[in-house]
């Protein structure tokens, strides 16, 4: 079941592929891990809206060393710049644009994801990993769920399941799924191949993956 190793998008391409999504107008939560690059992104000109669960609303890519502000920083910890308009609120404030089903996307990380939309990020009983966070909130609120992971565990087990294993956040939501090797879709049965990276062929996507590969 291993994925190739040497092929394929890194975390920053795979971000970048799927802002590619993101529409004009949209507000967008981008959560903890590989989720909070896809605001290094160059959109065009698309306005979109990235907001955080720490309440900073309107942020714009991670500053490098040198050029950041250590009292603003994204829900994974980043120091990131502000666009015009951006506005500081409180927490509680924030999951209040949440929960009031203003988020056109939350882009969240994720250990499994399942053929039909179910997905899993959270671990319990001493597992190493994380809590859950406001992810419930977010899959029940938000328009549309998309999800960045890598697509093979560290063992190279597959992380594309057709059930998932761990418990789960929640059910049926995720639209889309962006991985090392491609862009996927659940579709009941298996993952639509939306694209494949570059260098990824069919065969091997499908030999890392716990479901089966529908052509797109």
């Amino acid at each position: 079941m291993n994925a190739p190793s040497n092929k394929g998008w890194d975390r920053q391409q795979m971000a970048d592929r799927l802002a590619r999504e993101f529409q004009d107008g949209w507000i967008v939560n981008l959560g903890v891990g590989i989720p909070t690059l896809c605001s290094n992104t160059d959109i065009g000109e698309r306005d979109i809206t990235y907001h955080a669960e720490n309440g900073v609303i309107g942020y714009g890519p991670v500053l490098p060393p040198g050029e950041e502000d250590l009292h603003l920083v994204n829900a994974g910890g980043q120091n990131v710049s502000l666009n015009p308009g951006a506005a500081i609120v409180h927490h509680a404030d924030s999951f209040g644009i949440i929960r009031s089903g203003r988020i056109d996307v939350t882009v969240m990380g994720a250990y499994e994801v399942a053929a039909n939309g179910d997905f899993a990020n959270w671990k319990i009983g001493g597992a190493k990993g994380g809590g859950i966070g406001g992810a419930m909130d977010l899959a029940a609120c938000a328009k549309r769920v998309f999800i960045i992971l890598e697509h093979g565990t560290r063992k190279g087990e597959p992380r594309l399941l057709r059930t998932c294993t761990l418990p789960v956040t929640a059910r049926g939501v995720v639209t889309l799924v962006a991985t090392n090797l491609g862009l996927f879709a659940p579709a009941g049965d298996g993952f639509a191949v939306r694209e494949l990276a570059p260098g990824v062929s069919f065969e091997a996507a499908q030999q890392a993956t716990g479901a089966p590969l529908l052509p797109a």
